[in-house]
This record gives structure tokens, C-alpha cells and sequence, in this order.
């Protein structure tokens, strides 16, 4: 039961922040600094997630398979590569780096 409980607060929780997203008002959000740092704030997002994800392992910081992928897929970004394969680059060096190493 406590699991339904907990759904039904995410659910509730979800609506109230896009409802609160609603009703800010219009001139709020012209100005230059709303502006700049809706821009900013979910690549920053998306950068802590993907470091958070990488490179952490419960509460220790581990040094694994996942870092050399992303360490291809930086490498093929700074190539210029399209992004299709900067995630395939990503998955071959990962998966290979899990096969030697076991």
C-alpha cells in the first residue's frame, strides 16, 4: 500500500509544479535573466544527472566501464561526429571495456 501512496504523492506533486509553472505571470518571463537561465538550467541538469550517473555508485565514486564511454562520446563530440554516433561510440567502447575487463 505504501507504494501507491508514494505514486499517488508524485502524482500529485508532478501536477502542482506544472499548475505553479502555469500561473507564473507573462511579464515574469521576458526578462533577460528568466530568459538566460532557462536556457542554461537543463543542460546544467542533464550534465549533473549524466556525471551522477556515471561516476557514482550508491554513496562511493567509482571509476568504471561507464567513464570510458563517456570519454568516447567526448572524444566523438569534439571530432564533430553526429550524434548518432556518439552514442554508438559510447555503447562499443562500454560494452568493450565490461568484456576485458569481465
Amino acid at each position: 500500500m505504501n507504494v501507491w501512496i508514494a505514486i499517488a504523492a508524485t502524482a500529485v506533486g508532478c501536477y502542482a509544479v506544472k499548475l505553479a509553472g502555469l500561473l507564473v505571470p507573462a511579464g515574469a518571463l521576458e526578462r533577460p535573466l528568466v530568459r538566460r537561465l532557462a536556457v542554461l538550467l537543463p543542460v546544467a541538469l542533464l550534465a549533473a544527472l549524466t556525471a551522477q550517473q556515471t561516476f557514482a555508485d550508491g554513496r562511493a565514486l567509482v571509476l568504471d566501464a561507464r567513464a570510458a564511454g563517456v570519454a568516447a562520446a567526448a572524444v566523438a563530440l569534439l571530432l564533430r561526429a553526429p550524434f548518432l554516433l556518439v552514442v554508438a561510440a559510447a555503447v562499443v567502447v562500454t560494452a568493450g571495456v565490461r568484456a576485458v575487463g569481465g
